[in-house]
């Protein structure tokens, strides 16, 4: 179950697919946004009104296919990387993926990598198309894979041809990184390495002690990061990583919805 190990079940993912007639026509986004949660980037990035308006802020994310041209602006803007792009008209055996990709190094153009599942298992070998590098504005980068039609369900992530996690001593890592792991409380990456260093090894332990994950996105960004770096350390597959405890969303009550309550149920009890 999602709430259990943070992976979808292929049912999920099929129900936000768009139908098979419409990723024949051309690109179009696909957004994997299972969890009620207060967050609506994707919807104010749409020029084109692709993205349905929100009733409430935490309503889950309507696509009209007939309206998105699969731009990607809602894939780089997705605090919960939750966002791809599928093109099965690219070519005849051929279907182009747009990804969010937060790691470095960025691959290249013409590179060959491994496309991987939302487990993080192998799925294909994929070709690099183009790197939309937009992080100097603030935005994530979108890497574009050629990938085989049949994978096209499968495909979530990508990492280097044959190139297993790195040990974690042997991740480089420069000592003045101020890369971003948790925007929602502002962790940086050496915060986080200093905690595993300190033995701090699971998502709830670093949670309790840092307050990562317990921000407005409730870890749907920092979480799979996290566990990206623990994998390393651990050597471990994020599989068999926990991805820690989930908890429904809290939001705010005003007091004037404190007070009509109040009111409403004096009425009842009249």
């Amino acid at each position: 179950m999602l709430i259990n190990t943070g992976i979808p079940t292929k049912e999920q993912v099929l129900s936000v697919f768009p139908p098979a007639e419409r990723l024949e026509k051309g690109p179009v986004a696909v957004i994997e946004c299972f969890q009620r949660i207060p967050c609506n980037p994707c919807q104010t990035a749409c020029r084109r009104g692709a993205i349905k308006p929100f009733e409430d802020i935490s309503d889950l994310p309507v696509i009209d296919g007939d309206k998105c041209n699969g731009c990607g602006l809602c894939v780089s803007m997705c605090p919960g990387l939750a966002i791809m792009v599928v093109d099965m008209s690219y070519s005849k055996d051929k279907a182009l993926v747009k990804l969010p990709y937060e790691f470095a190094p960025l691959p290249k153009e013409g590179d060959t990598v491994t496309a991987l599942d939302r487990e993080g298992k192998p799925v294909c070998d994929a070709e690099v198309i183009k790197v939309l590098n937009t992080a100097a504005m603030d935005k994530t980068p979108v890497v574009s894979l050629a990938v085989d039609k049949e994978f096209i369900y499968g495909v979530r992530h990508f990492g280097s041809a044959g190139v297993p996690p790195a040990p974690y001593n042997e991740v480089s890592s420069q000592p003045d990184d101020i890369s971003i792991i948790c925007r929602c409380n502002d962790i940086d990456i050496k915060q986080l390495h200093d905690l595993i260093a300190q033995g701090f090894t699971s998502i709830d332990e670093i949670k309790r002690i840092s307050r990562l994950g317990m921000g407005p996105c409730q870890g749907r960004n920092c979480v799979p990061l996290v566990l990206a770096e623990l994998s390393c350390a651990m050597g471990k597959n994020v599989s068999e990583i926990s991805p820690g405890t989930y908890r429904p969303v809290t939001r705010s009550v005003s007091l004037a919805a404190i007070a009509a309550y109040s009111e409403s149920k004096e009425t009842l009890n009249e």
